[in-house]
This record gives C-alpha cells, sequence and structure tokens, in this order.
C-alpha cells in the first residue's frame, strides 16, 4: 500500500485510526477459552467489529511469541485474515526489529516475504544497515522508533549532544539519508503533545505512527494540532481502550462501539482536509 492509497483510505473512512491488537490470553473474555484457537477467535471477533472505523490493525509480536508456536500460528491466522477479508486494512507488525544486516535481512524476508504485510515497525539504534534490509521489498514501509510515548524515552531519546540536537531528533535526520516518506514512517508516543512541533519542523511531510492514545492517556486533539499534514500525515493507535473496554460475550460488540467513538472524534479533526 504506497502512501497515496493510504491517504485515500484515511478520506473515504474519516478515520485515521489503528487498532492495537495486543491480544493478552490472560485478558480476553474466558468463554473464549473454550475455542480451538482462543487468540484468533479474540482477534477475528475484534476485527469483524472495529474494520469499518479503521484503517489500520497493529499487532504486537511480544503477545504472540509469548505463546510459543500457538501464539504465532494465531499471529499469522490473524494477519490472513485481514488480508482475505478486509484487503484495505493497513497491517503493522509491531516487532521493533533491528540488527546487524544479515539478521535485519531474515527478520525483513519473514514479515515482507513469508507474511507479506506492509509495514514493520524497526529500531534504529544498531544503525543504517540494521534498517536497510527492510528498505529493500517495494512497497513496504518502514516504521522506525524515534520519540517514544514511555517514561523511559527520557533516559536517552532526549539527550543532547554537545550542539543541543537531541538524540530522536539525529534519528529523524539520518535517518531520511536511507529512505523518504513514500516508504519510511515514524513511531511518536502521543504523550509527547508539543514535541510535535519540533518533530514536524525535521520531518514535514512522513506518516506518524502515534501509540498512546486511551489508555496511556495522550490526547488526540494535541496530536492533531501539533502533528497533523494537509496529507493527515497521522495514524493513531488505540489497543487497550478498545480492544478490553468488555469482558463479557458483547466484547465485539462494545470494541465495535469504543471504535466509532474514536473514528467520529477523527472525523471532526479531518474537516478542514478531507
Amino acid at each position: 500500500m504506497n502512501k497515496q492509497q493510504l491517504f485515500e483510505n484515511i478520506k473515504r473512512k474519516k478515520s485515521f485510526l489503528c487498532v492495537g491488537l495486543d491480544t493478552d490470553i490472560k485478558k480476553i473474555p474466558e468463554h473464549l477459552l473454550k475455542e480451538e484457537d482462543p487468540i484468533f477467535a479474540f482477534n477475528k471477533a475484534i476485527i469483524d467489529a472495529t474494520a469499518p472505523y479503521c484503517i489500520a490493525y497493529k499487532p504486537n509480536l511480544a503477545f504472540y511469541e509469548s505463546m510459543g508456536v500457538k501464539g504465532w500460528i494465531a499471529f499469522e491466522k490473524t494477519v490472513q485474515y485481514i488480508k482475505s477479508n478486509y484487503p484495505d486494512q493497513f497491517i503493522i507488525a509491531d516487532a521493533k526489529r533491528g540488527d546487524i544486516g544479515n539478521t535485519s535481512a531474515m527478520y525483513a524476508r519473514t514479515f515482507f516475504e513469508e507474511l507479506d504485510i506492509d509495514s514493520v515497525t524497526v529500531a534504529p539504534y544498531m544503525g543504517e544497515d540494521s534498517v536497510t534490509p527492510f528498505l529493500t521489498y517495494k512497497g513496504k514501509w518502514v516504521i522506525l522508533l524515534a520519540l517514544t510515548s514511555n517514561k523511559g524515552s527520557h533516559d536517552f531519546q532526549l539527550t543532547e549532544d554537545k550542539d543541543g540536537e537531541r538524540l530522536f531528533e539525529k534519528v529523524l535526520r539520518k535517518s531520511q539519508e536511507w529512505a523518504n516518506d513514500e516508504n519510511m514512517m515514524y513511531v511518536v508516543g502521543a504523550t509527547q503533545g508539543r514535541m510535535f512541533e519540533d518533530i514536524r519542523k525535521i520531518v514535514p511531510s512522513h506518516f506518524l505512527l502515534v501509540p498512546g492514545i486511551g489508555a496511556q492517556g495522550g490526547s488526540l486533539e494535541e496530536v492533531c494540532k501539533y502533528g497533523m499534514t494537509p496529507e493527515c500525515g497521522l495514524i493513531v493507535n488505540s489497543s487497550r481502550a478498545i480492544i478490553y473496554a468488555d469482558k463479557t460475550e458483547s466484547f465485539a460488540e462494545t470494541a465495535g462501539k469504543e471504535a466509532h467513538k474514536v473514528q467520529m472524534q477523527m472525523e471532526e479533526q479531518l474537516k478542514n482536509i478531507c
């Protein structure tokens, strides 16, 4: 999916919502534990209920890998279900990979060849040769960690060099030598507020994947005020606030309602550009 197609989906659905599939076997409704594949059963129901209101899904690999082979099978089934039934959805493998070149090449092969996923999150801190193997696939996206929403982001990402350049700013500037806004996005946490202004000075037209609204307390209004571009330029993720809004047998219906609420807020934010 290219940049223009992504924006067309945003305009058509009046939404830039990404639903995070952070599916924890210990948090899903108990009645699903009777299913042959509880994780996939949960994901399928969530996807069917939320697909009208979002433009992307982001399964977080840690939740699937924690269950070994069973979890990986559920992950693959989830990806194939989205691709077969909702082909307009942008799929993000939230894997945060990044290693020496030959190892990164294998990670890239996994997600882009074997699974044919649209994008993968990548850690940039081992430098260019750890990222470029992901950039050799036409039509695929690297989503590079830039400024995250966790408290520990201050430990390294906000540190300054002797010239006053912060580490996340160095990542943004340097990585533009490797790719452009047609195949690279950046992760910027919703809790960063006005820092989006500083980010947009460096990457004015790149898409930003923005986790942290909902359970983590980020403000959608602030994100849009300081981070939105004339083509939207945002994919805003919500996970727990949507998928775990209800633990009864009505969990999927409730998730759909929560996703719709966020979509309506986003529609309001998009009025000036869509």
